[in-house]
């Protein structure tokens, strides 16, 4: 699987993002990419405003959304986008949306929200139901998990056990003591202690720390990205999954499992 991992500086005005992630799916239609990761909310940025997210939020048939599926017609690349869905009483979604050749193929619903380093997502955005999310990519099982999500490792784990083989973690990391840190070790890990392949996308900008990586089964970073706008290129390979999990067989070897009905 050709993959490749975007980001950029998410604006206010969410017809400017949807610019910007048109020219990003653009180039990675054109080298060939059988999946594209954008960033986590690439709607629109809300940092002075923070409450203006619920009455900026839409539909998956709004305007935005539908911008990105018109895109896609005619291609074979699998977009997977964030975005702030509409979600009635006063709060939203924090979606991620997978699209390709102008249909949605998989949402997921931010199960983790982002109450900590005092920050209260939960005080706007109302949690997904928890299920897990898999579909299918060029062949491959395609996991998806948002931003926080990656401290809770049995999120990833879950999905694994659902057959993902690659997790795709779209994210707007937000800069402070240590985050830095945090994102690499946490992305770093998700991948290695579940031997799986791991694109995660950092929205960057003047809030937002950038980083996108992609990891591979063992752990080893195949390629990342700074703090400004650009366009990662890496590669899955079945061979070498299948290697890392004769390798390292954790997967085969554990004692204890994930059971999402006990919470």
């Amino acid at each position: 699987m050709r993959i490749a991992v975007g980001q950029y500086a998410v604006a206010e005005d969410w017809t400017s993002n949807l610019k910007s992630c048109q020219a990003l799916i653009d180039e990675a239609v054109g080298g060939g990419a059988d999946l594209l990761v954008l960033p986590e909310d690439a709607m629109a940025l809300f940092i002075d405003e923070p409450l203006r997210i619920v009455d900026a939020a839409q539909p998956l048939t709004g305007p935005f959304l539908t911008g990105l599926r018109e895109h896609t017609a005619g291609t074979a690349t699998t977009v997977v986008v964030g975005m702030h869905e509409s979600a009635g009483g006063g709060k939203v979604h924090n979606t991620l949306v997978a699209v390709r050749d102008g249909e949605i193929v998989a949402t997921y619903r931010k199960v983790h929200l982002y109450d900590a380093f005092g920050a209260r997502e939960s005080d706007r955005v109302r949690p997904g139901d928890g299920e897990p999310v898999v579909f299918d990519c060029a062949g491959w099982q395609v996991g998806l998990m948002t931003c926080y999500d990656v401290r809770f490792p049995e999120m990833a784990r879950l999905l694994v056990d659902r057959g993902a083989e690659l997790l795709v973690l779209p994210a707007a990391w937000v800069r402070g003591p240590a985050k830095e840190w945090h994102w690499e070790v946490m992305v770093t890990a998700r991948a290695l202690e579940n031997t799986c392949y791991v694109a995660a996308s950092g929205e960057c900008g003047r809030r937002n720390i950038g980083a996108s990586m992609v990891v591979d089964p063992l752990g080893i970073v195949r390629g990342r990205l700074g703090d400004g706008p650009g366009l990662l290129w890496a590669e899955a390979d079945r061979e070498e999954l299948e290697a890392a999990r004769r390798k390292l067989p954790v997967l085969a070897n554990r004692r204890f499992f994930v059971d999402p009905s006990i919470r």
